[in-house]
């Protein structure tokens, strides 16, 4: 009779090797639509104890936002923006073009207006961040979110945030009295709803109040 066992060990090392081979492929296609949460890691609990999970490469920083401190351990790929949504839970900065060019996710880092999705978390460690709310409550609003309020400066409202971030920096920044002026450095905020003519009539209401 013929031998067998040589050919039921190769066939066995075979489907070994596919079901391995297929296991890590649908692994590596999988962690491709993790969500961002998943890559930021995790941080504080609501007793304020660190916890994490097992991320590889993760490093620790200390992300001061809105006058509270988060302790963090975070991929250090993780952008300041998917740290503050998806780690920190601060959904009001928001993802707009996730490539620094419409605004949307502007808040102020050490005063100053930064786009949070060019920028990395980690070389934030111990900065004053402000997101949108950190800015006012809906009972004690900040005078530039009351001007929006009333000059109707919103219509969708999803770049509202990083309109008001700015506006809010652009009031500590240089700039002419004229509506072009206003214009001009707030160019870098987009609307797609084509609220500008508000937008401005809002900021220069603060600016004249001041």
């Amino acid at each position: 009779m013929p031998d067998n066992s040589t050919s039921d060990t190769v066939d066995q090392s075979r489907r070994k090797f596919l079901k391995t081979g297929g296991t890590t492929a649908a692994a590596g296609v999988i962690s491709a639509y993790l969500p961002a949460q998943a890559i930021a890691g995790v941080g504080e609990n609501v007793a304020g104890e660190l916890h994490s999970t097992v991320i590889e490469g993760a490093v620790p920083v200390t992300l001061r936002i809105n006058g509270k401190d988060h302790r963090l351990n975070i991929d250090p790929r993780t952008t300041l923006l998917d740290c503050i949504r998806e780690t920190v839970q601060l959904t009001g900065t928001k993802k707009g073009c996730d490539h620094g060019q419409c605004g949307a996710c502007t808040v102020h880092v050490n005063g100053k207006r930064v786009l949070s999705c060019l920028n990395l978390a980690l070389l934030h460690d111990g900065n004053e961040i402000t997101t949108i709310e950190g800015l006012g409550t809906p009972e004690s609003m900040h005078p530039m979110q009351t001007a929006f309020v009333e000059c109707d400066g919103y219509q969708c409202g999803y770049c509202t945030s990083g309109q008001i971030m700015s506006a809010v920096a652009l009031l500590k920044e240089p700039c002419g009295a004229e509506d072009a002026a206003v214009k001009e450095l707030m160019s870098g905020n987009i609307c797609r709803c084509g609220a500008y003519d508000n937008i401005v009539a809002a900021i220069q209401q603060v600016r004249k109040r001041a």
